[in-house]
């Protein structure tokens, strides 16, 4: 330890602390943000930190990192709660457990159409559409519309799409829609699906269940074979939703949280039952401190997780927090109703919270697994490129353009897990001769290390170039122009016959192309990379692309300004509708007059 750096005087600091809830901040000797806490009395939870040995090596070595502690009183223990998750989430402390869950939530929708729409959504609920979750995961959200979709062939298509039909789609071809866009079914039984699909989602299995099986042997009874055929498919298909009804014990809405431990990786896994339906599961792998004990780690993951998301009213957990009637009251207080938090001793809650256990015990198997692999292709690039550590990060360039139309430069980012998605970035390239691969490397890779000084951009240890000798040297002479002239940078050429496996890697000390095996862990993970960055820069450019070409054919006719373009293409549902538009159905476009609807139409016929 440096002497110079002046200790963390906690006997004063304790002598002045109020005994009132609140949250405590421990920071380091150079500002950084160590940990954050809760307190139900701030003196006697920070006190016992510095007033006896805590048992844990974690926390004694924090202990002697800190240097200095700000205090954030709150009128109730709640705030405190609650707070505290709200920091954790904002300030990334090294010591605390951190979910990485910033998406919002999952819900399936059935629209207040005439003829109602179901689909996936994410957003704030509102109107007078239906929402059901939210689901643990977008796939579990995906699983239930096939399923309902398969059930009750509502339409899957948005309104504009629905409205300018004439013939069914394919949809209705493989039996997934009814055809309501072209009147293939009547409206009575059209509403009649969707009640049915709602009352599914609603938990209704078994009334639901009764009223086909009516249905069905009156439709048998009128020899109607074919309707009753399909009411007997529906009656199986919600048999089985009943069975993984009977799973979550009767229950209505519950959460199943579960730990599998490990000393740095280990995995929570949720298992969500709403409204009596079981929608599956879904694993977080947060990120915490070594060798943490499962039940601090839960209790830090429920602060988190249900910030601001659903709370049902009844939680299963696998390890019990210390402040487990604290959370319990919190979470009843934000819900607005009981909130039950227990760790089962027998029944079928039991059973349910093991096959959770071996869900999460096999998700964290797997994780380790790649992990592992991840580590040795690691390992192997460190050696072939002659690096003194395993990179900790890897960023790779690539150009996308049509013809040199509209060209998106890619900038993927790697690390330890793989790929970092929050990290990468897009550069529409313009101020180049179209189809100059050279000059957009170098515009790119300039525009990205610009920002290094300002600490925007953190230098990657290796940097990749899809590309040869010339897009090699472009990026060199940018690097050269910021300043950089430590980072290794690679270039990977196709090699002669361009076929996978036989990529030369460039490299600006070496005047030979290094060829790596076929077999090679590490030339698996260079193609990764530069696969990765080579569909980010493609999914770039088809948007910019797509976007241009939709407006260079409207923007060209007089008394069209952007607001009617916009009003035109999301009535209609696109740039090919417009064109097949008839003028009568343009000048029924709000703020489209019938003059301005000839002109359309006489522009594009």
């Amino acid at each position: 330890m440096n002497s110079s750096i002046e200790l963390f005087d906690s006997k004063t600091f304790l002598s002045q602390l109020t005994s009132q809830p609140g949250v405590y901040r421990m920071f380091g000797s150079e500002g950084e943000l160590l940990y954050v806490g809760k307190a139900k009395n701030l003196k006697k939870r920070v006190s016992s930190y510095f007033l006896r040995a805590s048992g844990s090596p974690r926390t004694e070595m924090m202990v002697d990192l800190i240097r200095k502690i700000e205090i954030t009183v709150t009128n109730t223990e709640d705030q405190a709660l609650i707070l505290e998750a709200t920091l954790i989430k904002e300030l990334h402390p090294r010591f605390n457990v951190m979910l990485r869950d910033d998406k919002s939530y999952p819900y399936l929708k059935i629209s207040a159409h005439e003829y109602p729409r179901i689909s996936f959504y994410r957003g704030p609920q509102k109107g007078p559409d239906q929402y059901f979750g939210p689901f643990p995961s977008a796939q579990t959200v995906r699983y239930t519309l096939d399923t309902l979709q398969r059930l009750f062939r509502l339409r899957p298509c948005n309104d504009t799409f629905f409205a300018h039909r004439d013939r069914p789609c394919l949809q209705y071809q493989i039996k997934r829609c009814s055809g309501p866009c072209t009147e293939m079914i009547s409206q009575k039984d059209y509403a009649s699906d969707v009640r049915n699909a709602t009352r599914l989602l609603q938990g209704r299995a078994d009334e639901l269940a009764t009223e086909l099986g009516t249905q069905m042997e009156r439709e048998a009874e009128a020899l109607e074979f074919e309707r009753a055929a399909r009411l007997r498919d529906q009656i199986g298909a919600l048999k089985r939703v009943q069975e993984a009804r009977a799973i979550s014990g009767g229950t209505r809405d519950m959460d199943v949280i579960v730990v599998a431990p490990h000393a740095s990786a280990s995995c929570v896994t949720v298992v969500s039952v709403r409204d009596g339906l079981n929608l599956g599961h879904h694993s977080y792998f947060p990120r915490h401190p070594h060798n943490i004990e499962p039940a601090v780690l839960i209790e830090e993951f429920i602060g988190q997780y249900y910030l601001g998301r659903p709370i049902p009213k009844d939680i299963l957990l696998s390890d019990e927090p210390e402040n487990m009637d604290w959370i319990e009251h919190t979470l009843t207080t934000q819900a607005q109703h009981k909130v039950s938090i227990s760790k089962p001793a027998r029944g079928t809650r039991v059973r349910l919270l093991e096959m959770t256990q071996q869900t999460a015990s096999q998700a964290l198997s797997t994780r380790l697994v790649e992990s592992a692999s991840m580590d040795s292709r690691l390992l192997e690039l460190r050696n072939a490129l002659d690096l003194a550590e395993p990179p900790q990060r890897m960023e790779c360039f690539d150009i996308s353009h049509t013809g040199g139309e509209k060209a998106v430069a890619s900038c993927v980012v790697f690390n330890h897990e793989g790929p970092l998605k929050s990290a990468y970035r897009k550069f529409n390239i313009d101020g180049i001769t179209p189809g100059d691969d050279y000059a957009a490397i170098r515009q790119a890779v300039l525009r990205r290390y610009t920002r290094v000084k300002s600490g925007e951009v953190q230098i990657p240890d290796v940097l990749f170039i899809d590309g040869g000798q010339g897009q090699l040297k472009s990026a060199m002479d940018a690097l050269e122009e910021v300043g950089i002239d430590n980072l290794r940078v690679v270039a990977i050429a196709k090699g002669p016959t361009r076929k996978p496996g036989l990529e030369e890697l460039l490299m600006p000390e070496q005047d030979q192309p290094l060829r790596l095996p076929p077999d090679s862990p590490a030339l698996h993970l260079i193609q990764r990379i530069r696969d990765e960055a080579h569909r980010f820069a493609i999914t770039g450019h088809r948007g910019r692309r797509d976007k241009a070409r939709v407006t260079s054919g409207l923007e060209t006719i007089e008394g069209l300004g952007p607001a009617r373009r916009r009003a035109l293409l999301k009535t209609l549902g696109g740039l090919p509708q417009v064109k097949r538009a008839v003028v009568d159905e343009l000048a029924k476009v709000e703020g489209i007059n019938r003059t301005l609807a000839e002109r359309i139409y006489a522009h594009f016929h």
